[in-house]
């Protein structure tokens, strides 16, 4: 009697699973290396069937109970990356985790300690940090006259759009600019040092973003000094845009505030533009190999559609001479995408042989599901070209950031 190897891949990666697993993406990947061990050839070939690419992960040849265990005594006592289908980098990123947590929790103590480098006492390191800060903060919108220059508009979706990321940057900056005038006359003795500006002064001594910053600024996992720098340039792109008076010809997608809103915007355009029902449109996608330089190379928008640059990958990277995903090269955990075009396509069949490789905004690939339906981390999926089986980069868990 046939073996059901459907069946059994259903029955774990769905039900035994399934049902505690909840993320699609999560789900996928569970569904694929189970069925890397429950197959048929696996069974057929013996040991001649490769768990890893190595050939050192094979069926056990022994048929007896002491035969299987020698042959697992015979593995390595770590585990290689190999054996989970992952890229040898992941041994580095793992350590670069644990040495995060480690060097965390000891800058966690140091607010403890009396002073700080050169003999600074914690009080004057923290009005410095914040008088640094204070002095680079960029300026607010004029909302007012952002409304004039992209009024709102039936066939242009994007004015909405850029209004609403001058607000949501608005309100980012206001609130720093408070805090900061606040803890400054609180250090000094002028009004009382409330526990929120406490807190405050705690997270610059630490170079750690204040919590009641990060509730009103974009997500990110970066320390206080690279988040601000990247606040700064995110408001740079918006004070072009702003200048500009128009939608520019391409846009850098990491700098954006709510990415989805941007996506919804372009498809609406479309759909406006054509008479389309925009249920019936998805974006189909371009990677552009030839373009080295975005801002430089692309001076007009396309006819249709969105031109972004921003993105890279972890896990992989992108071959622009043969225009597919390749094995990441060793000691490289992270590589850019070359800008990509985004136009909408109506009743789009996706390739079943291209890698849909999910985006997020941040590298801890986790979040939670806002009242729109949108996920506070998660953007979209891209397709991506490979010559490859697509099981291979869903098992090294292969994704793009912002």
């Amino acid at each position: 009697e046939a073996v059901p190897y459907k069946v059994l891949n259903f029955l774990g990666a769905n039900i035994n699973y399934g049902g505690r697993v909840t993320d699609d993406k999560d789900k996928l990947l569970i569904s694929t290396i189970l069925q890397t061990y429950i197959n048929p050839e696996a069974v057929e070939q013996k040991s001649g069937y490769k768990y890893s690419a190595s050939g050192l992960y094979h069926p056990p040849e022994g048929h007896t109970v002491e035969e299987t265990i020698t042959y697992i005594r015979g593995l390595p006592l770590y585990p290689m990356p190999e054996a989970f289908g992952l890229h040898d980098n992941c041994n580095i990123t793992c350590a670069q985790d644990e040495a995060n947590k480690l060097l965390t929790g000891m800058q966690g103590m140091v607010i403890s300690g009396g002073g700080g480098e050169g003999g600074q006492s914690a009080d004057s390191v923290m009005d410095a940090t914040a008088a640094s800060v204070q002095a680079r903060l960029p300026e607010p919108f004029p909302l007012d006259v952002c409304e004039e220059k992209f009024p709102t508009l039936y066939e242009e979706s994007m004015n909405t759009v850029v209004k609403q990321e001058c607000l949501r940057y608005n309100k980012l900056l206001w609130e720093m600019d408070r805090t900061l005038k606040h803890f400054r006359k609180a250090i000094k003795g002028l009004i009382v040092m409330t526990a929120d500006l406490e807190q405050l002064g705690k997270s610059l001594f630490v170079n750690d973003v204040p919590d009641m910053w990060s509730a009103k600024g974009p997500l990110s996992l970066k320390p206080l000094s690279s988040w601000f720098l990247d606040i700064i340039a995110r408001c740079h792109f918006f004070r072009s845009w702003f200048d500009l008076g128009a939608t520019p010809p391409v846009h850098w997608i990491s700098g954006i505030f709510f990415p989805q809103a941007f996506f919804t915007g372009a498809i609406q355009n479309f759909a406006r533009k054509y008479g389309e029902e925009i249920d019936l449109l998805s974006y189909g996608q371009k990677v552009l190999s030839g373009v080295v330089d975005p801002k430089r190379d692309l001076v007009r928008p396309p006819e249709d559609g969105v031109y972004i640059y921003g993105l890279f990958l972890e896990g992989a990277r992108w071959d622009r001479s043969t225009n597919h995903l390749e094995d990441s090269m060793a000691k490289q955990l992270f590589t850019d995408i070359p800008a990509l075009w985004f136009k909408p396509v109506k009743n789009r069949t996706p390739d079943p042989l291209d890698y849909r490789c999910p985006c997020y905004k941040v590298l801890s690939r986790k979040g939670t599901l806002l009242t729109t339906g949108h996920s506070t981390n998660f953007v979209l999926y891209l397709e991506m070209p490979t010559d490859q089986p697509v099981s291979k980069w869903i098992k090294a868990g292969v994704a793009a950031f912002l």
